[in-house]
């Protein structure tokens, strides 16, 4: 994983403004066999967890040979924890998923873990309907990649809650495959959840407008991510749409501990709109300039003309409202001129320092939120920041 250590201040200022926060990260990873060359170990995990006292949910990254051996593996690291990893057992439909739900149950397994895309297929599967009718017997959390490429997606998810409501079906990377409707259905929906494990900025902010907070969870997808830049963002995007401090200590991991516990899930009111969102159009067009050069850096190509236009769009004087978010932006491009990405962690199909732009993105779009009393400090610390960045997330 990328270092987080620049971010650390980030989060301190915003416990600040949210007190007394128990961290649960709904979605992290341990493993070494995923096709997307990512790996993760328990001890660098529960490492990066310590640096915002997080406990998470944990399930095997893509095992290509199958998941039984997998599941047993992140079933022991977790009881050698100390309490900060709650299992979740990954099940392919296509090779008994109920008799190794009911297995890993039986081990401790909190939960379940379901990827479509890897294992090719919807949640129509029949060999998924008993297991359906497991968790909702027993109150489980399902976390369901929620990427794209999975036809239907949204529509089984909702027939899966209206038919089971006792299971938690959490969809994850914010839902982006459904979410410009499947918002309209989560009132309606109370044991359907999402989680934050996602980079884009605007996707993540239509998530918190639009959803009611009481089914949103923090997420790192950890190790694609970081859980302190999970955090940190999850606190940006709620307090800039107007989240109340409970509700932002719902969504930072006071829910996720519910559903790992089997506990009735806080109804913590309605989604709070857009109306909080904000609209400055130089900050927009900073944010346009960023996401660009994101979209560059995604595809391997230097983003170079791009983010000097980003660095011009903030040369908007120290009078601006904004004036303090547009220089946290320029000390994250100047971070990412001096960035060396050895021994990251990052595939290098990836242009170095994409990391640091998302972050500089999301400053873009949550202008009202606290910063540090002191400048960035990302000048001393280019390693940066932790960010969920990969497409192809297990």
């Amino acid at each position: 994983m990328v270092s987080d250590t620049g971010l650390l201040p980030w989060y301190e200022r915003l416990r600040a403004e949210v007190p007394d926060l128990d961290v649960f990260d709904a979605h992290t990873h341990i493993g070494a066999n995923d096709p997307d060359g990512f790996s993760c170990t328990r001890q660098e995990l529960v490492d990066f967890l310590g640096h915002v006292d997080a406990s998470a949910f944990v399930f095997p990254m893509h095992e290509p040979d199958g998941y039984q051996a997998a599941n047993d593996m992140v079933m022991a690291e977790a009881a050698a924890s100390d309490g900060r990893l709650f299992p979740l057992c990954r099940l392919d439909p296509h090779d008994e998923p109920l008799a190794e739900a009911h297995r890993c149950l039986a081990a401790g397994a909190r939960g379940i873990k379901l990827h479509p895309r890897a294992e090719a297929f919807n949640l129509d599967h029949p060999d998924l309907q008993a297991v359906f009718a497991l968790a909702d017997e027993n109150r489980l959390p399902i976390l369901c990649h929620a990427g794209r490429g999975i036809p239907a997606l949204g529509r089984h998810s909702i027939e899966v809650c209206s038919r089971h409501p006792g299971l938690r079906l959490i969809l994850a990377h914010a839902g982006i495959s459904d979410l410009s409707w499947i918002w309209r259905e989560a009132p309606a929906h109370p044991n359907l959840f999402f989680d934050t494990s996602w980079w884009s900025p605007s996707d993540v902010q239509a998530l918190f407008a639009l959803v009611p907070p009481g089914q949103i969870l923090m997420a790192s997808d950890a190790p694609y991510g970081t859980p302190a830049f999970a955090a940190t963002m999850a606190i940006r995007h709620g307090l800039q749409v107007g989240l109340t401090p409970d509700a932002v200590r719902s969504v930072l991991g006071a829910q996720a501990r519910r559903l790992a516990d089997g506990e009735d899930p806080l109804d913590l009111g309605p989604a709070p709109g857009t109306e909080a969102l904000s609209r400055d159009p130089l900050l927009e067009r900073v944010y346009s300039f960023l996401l660009s050069a994101i979209g560059q850096m995604f595809a391997g190509v230097e983003p170079k003309e791009t983010l000097a236009l980003a660095a011009l769009a903030c040369d908007v004087g120290p009078e601006d409202e904004h004036a303090r978010v547009y220089a946290a932006i320029m000390s994250l491009l100047l971070a990412r001129e001096r960035y060396d990405p050895t021994g990251d962690g990052r595939p290098s199909r990836f242009a170095p320092g994409l990391h640091l732009i998302i972050v500089a993105a999301a400053l873009a779009r949550t202008p009202d939120v606290p910063l540090p009393d002191e400048p960035p400090g990302f000048h001393e610390d280019a390693s940066g920041s932790g960010v969920v960045g990969s497409p192809g997330a297990s």
